[in-house]
């Protein structure tokens, strides 16, 4: 058979991804702080959007026609504002009391300023003035340090060093940058920038300007006056605090154990990280963006939060007013632009809603009994289960439990907290456990230990095995704990054995 060119038509199907449909799955994984935002530069991108003011339009209905304010001069309108100021002698007249009392600070003047102000923001239809606007601010670590590097350090080739230094702290106060590195930086020699190092460490809190734990704690006892030669050797032995090995810790600082507690009991007084005081950013509370509540008849009610949820609306009067009056194809082409675009976004918001709360009915219906009785009731659940259950895609599933929270009877979870893997059972009955489920009764067993009786991995798995059928392996077991920051059967025998003996020392 020759071969030779030719042109064939065929017919075949395929999707493609338009950029409004991977903008509309994108707004999926955004967290309700992040989806505001975007709305936000929605709105002033779009003149045809408008957020909606709680009430419910109707479809087609046009606003309601607001009554034009009476036109009114510039000195009418600044005539009329000064009639209403009052000064601070007739304030204080209407209190019957002398002005210093009222306004400190205006004494025996006027201060229309002040009660202009005051009586338009606290007037009807007003708003009272936002007290945390006035409230101080906290400084910085920097900023902290800053105040006393001045009275510190007076020399101003120190003084730009004292500053390098400050800004190479950690969150902690400690110098996360060596001191060779910052010399060559600055081009200035190792010993200077160590000395001006030395200043620094006598700043408040006691403590930053380290450069590991040991030299962190020992600043602070050598301003206590604490740092003898035997908490020096106890400093320089801190892994075996960290391993509890009391006995030859004992034996390498040269004292019996009474004392060793003491000066345990010392250093526990310590703050191993002075900086964590200063810590900059706002702490910003978990807002659940699904309520989950049981009903009088026993059945869950399943809510959406609204009062996170940002709603839009597309002004189709201004639009029909706007296009009759453009000049030319262009505007035309912006404004049908401008419309697409804001239709496309007020139905992903509500897609996105109804998704966020398809997905959440069924992690209640799949995790009714950890709801009902707690953790040793929750099964084990995947993406892949969620998703065939509400006939979505596994990414869909995905996109959506990340960053959103739900509010329980049991508390407030993230959604992925209720995906674990299946742990296998070992008494034959098909069932599966929840790798949250044996995490909780791991630390459970670990809790009630006593010290005579530590228990090993090999020792959980069995127990987990006899008492609850959970087929579990020794190294399983030991993941777990390390994930839970539990230290091993050596460690807490030596931890257990130190509180009991410094609860009979202490009686």
């Amino acid at each position: 058979m020759a071969l030779s060119p030719r042109l064939e038509v065929r017919q075949a199907q395929s999707l493609t991804l338009t950029p409004q449909l991977m903008q509309s799955i994108r707004l999926l994984q955004l967290s309700h702080l992040e989806l505001n935002v975007f709305v936000e530069q929605e709105l002033l991108r779009n003149p045809l959007l408008e957020r909606e003011d709680g009430a419910e339009p109707g479809d087609g209905d046009a606003p309601e026609a607001v009554e034009a304010p009476a036109e009114m001069s510039a000195y009418e309108d600044t005539v009329d504002h000064g009639d209403r100021i009052q000064s601070a002698d007739s304030i204080a007249d209407s209190y019957d009391t002398a002005v210093e009392n009222v306004f400190p600070e205006q004494s025996a003047q006027d201060s229309p300023d002040l009660s202009g102000q005051w009586s338009e923001r606290s007037g009807e239809g007003g708003e009272a003035p936002d007290l945390d606007q006035y409230v101080a601010s906290r400084p910085s670590l920097s900023e902290h340090l800053s105040e006393q590097i001045n009275f510190i350090v007076t020399d101003p080739a120190e003084r730009l060093i004292a500053r390098f230094l400050t800004d190479s702290l950690t969150e902690a106060g400690y110098l996360g940058t060596d001191i060779a590195a910052i010399a060559e930086q600055l081009g200035a020699s190792f010993e200077a920038v160590e000395a001006v190092l030395f200043k620094l460490q006598g700043c408040d809190p006691i403590g930053v300007f380290a450069r590991d734990v040991k030299e962190c704690l020992a600043i602070q006892l050598r301003e206590k006056d604490r740092l003898d030669p035997m908490m020096q050797r106890l400093l320089d032995h801190l892994e075996l605090i960290a391993a509890h090995d009391l006995a030859t810790l004992a034996r390498t600082v040269g004292c019996d154990r009474e004392d060793l507690a003491d000066m345990l009991a010392e250093l526990r007084q310590l703050d191993p990280k002075p900086g964590r005081a200063f810590e900059v950013g706002p702490v910003e509370a978990v807002v659940p963006d699904v309520f989950v509540r049981q009903g009088s008849s026993g059945a869950w009610q399943i809510e959406l939060n609204a009062d996170i949820l940002p709603r839009v609306l597309v002004n189709r009067t201004y639009y029909a007013s706007v296009t009759s009056k453009a000049r030319d194809a262009a505007e035309k082409t912006f404004l049908t632009d401008c419309l697409q675009t804001a239709n496309w976004l007020t139905k992903s918001l509500d897609q996105r809603a109804q998704t966020i709360l398809k997905v959440a009915a069924e992690i209640v219906k799949q995790q009714d009994g950890f709801l009902l009785h707690g953790i040793t009731h929750l099964r084990p659940m995947t993406l892949k289960l969620v998703a065939d259950a509400i006939d979505m895609h596994e990414s869909t599933v995905s996109r959506v439990t990340s960053n959103k929270y739900v509010s329980t009877p049991r508390g407030l979870f993230e959604m992925k907290y209720f995906f674990t893997t299946a742990l296998g059972s070992s008494n034959g009955d098909g069932g599966e456990h929840s790798a949250e489920a044996v995490r909780h009764r791991i630390k459970q067993l670990i809790d009630a230990e006593a010290p005579a009786s530590i228990l090993s991995d090999d020792t959980i798995a069995e127990m987990l095995g006899k008492e609850q059928g959970i087929e579990v392996a020794r190294r399983t077991v030991a993941k777990y704990r390390e994930g839970m920051g539990i230290p091993s059967s050596v460690i807490r025998r030596r931890q257990k054995r130190a509180m009991a003996d410094a609860r009979e020392h202490a009686s």
